[in-house]
């Protein structure tokens, strides 16, 4: 009886298995189609000498001589390749934090009872967000030049505003007045990239777009903090208030730990965004001033659709991706469990209370 009983039990849920499977080969063959056939095919052409004409299953294998051309630290490719890192990794370095920190204060903002015309706050800081990059790009480029509206804020405090998108200069050079490179700081180092090089910082360029990438994308993580902050019971804050916790260590030790899921979330896109920047390196000057705001994602187009190398272009793309993983991984690792409900030892914020005798 309990044989039969099995068997029933196997095919009902071989049925049900199926019944799913046949819901979803839809999505699994367009997946299969137009993503996961172009995944492969793109990482065969980066090991392949296909010029963009004919099948590139027709190509012959030169193995990891495109890897070697960009991460070999000789040649034009691979210092290209080391300038866009570096760029790159300014870019994601002071957006990321600056957009986090800043969506966070905008979402406590909001979410405060005593404000009023919530919803035309919301819409204000979310507008820029579904805005069209490109317009965006646009708009940007005509506040940040040489006579732009930010230059004539500038003259009005009695300072001296660069002339933004044509200045190659490293902030960091600029801050500290050592500017000139000194003999011997040109040398080749990592990437092809010398160490004075390393340490200039961001350009003034790519000042602006960092400037413009923490204005367009904090109001949507504004929109993901403030669910969250909205999904934190207010009996927790009372009990925090109870307890004799200050404004400050109940946003510190209440608030913070509740948003881990969320400020994992937020980093986590960020990070991803952060490093396929392409549309406002296309826009406004394919990687000017001196290459100072190159990026991986937008090397990896040039090279493949305007110097015609598609296997060093498909190489890029997928070494940008390892860096993606990586910094992904580093930031799990940073952030640690994101799961708000795993069991922590309870901390006290008030005073020690002694027990009455």
């Amino acid at each position: 009886m309990s044989v039969k009983t099995d068997r029933g039990r196997w095919r009902r849920r071989a049925r049900a298995n199926a019944t799913g499977w046949a819901f979803i080969s839809p999505c699994v063959v367009i997946l299969g189609l137009f993503l996961l056939i172009p995944i492969l095919m793109a990482a065969w052409v980066s090991l392949s000498d296909w010029q963009g004409r004919g099948s590139p299953l027709a190509s012959g294998f030169v193995g990891f001589e495109h890897y070697q051309e960009l991460l070999s630290g000789q040649g034009l490719a691979s210092k290209d390749f080391g300038l866009s890192i570096r760029n790159n990794a300014y870019y994601f370095l002071l957006v990321v934090p600056s957009q986090t920190v800043l969506s966070l204060t905008l979402a406590a903002l909001v979410n405060r009872r005593a404000l009023r015309g919530k919803g035309l706050f919301k819409t204000a800081f979310y507008f820029p967000s579904v805005t069209s990059t490109v317009a965006i790009t646009t708009l940007w480029t005509f506040l940040f030049s040489a006579s732009g509206a930010v230059n004539a804020v500038l003259a009005k405090l009695s300072l001296d505003g660069p002339n933004w998108f044509n200045d190659p200069r490293g902030i960091f050079h600029l801050l500290f007045g050592v500017s000139p490179t000194p003999a011997g700081a040109g040398s080749a180092g990592f990437l092809g990239i010398g160490l004075w090089d390393w340490l200039a910082g961001p350009s003034v360029a790519m000042c602006a777009f960092i400037l413009m990438a923490v204005f367009t994308t904090s109001g949507t993580f504004m929109l993901l903090f403030l669910a969250a902050l909205q999904s934190i019971g207010q009996e927790t804050e009372e009990a925090a208030l109870v307890d004799g916790a200050s404004a400050w260590r109940r946003m510190w030790h209440v608030t913070l730990p509740l948003l881990r899921p969320t400020l994992f979330t937020v980093i986590t896109l960020g990070t991803i965004g952060s490093w396929q920047v392409f549309d406002q390196i296309y826009v406004s000057g394919h990687g000017s001033p001196a290459k100072t705001t190159l990026t991986p994602a937008f090397l990896s187009y040039q090279s493949a659709f305007v110097d015609q190398q598609w296997g060093r272009g498909a190489a890029t793309s997928f070494v940008l991706f390892a860096v993606i993983v990586v910094f992904t991984l580093l930031q799990r690792l940073v952030t640690g469990n994101a799961d708000p409900t795993e069991e922590r030892p309870r901390r006290r914020f008030g005073r020690s209370r002694r027990r009455s005798s």
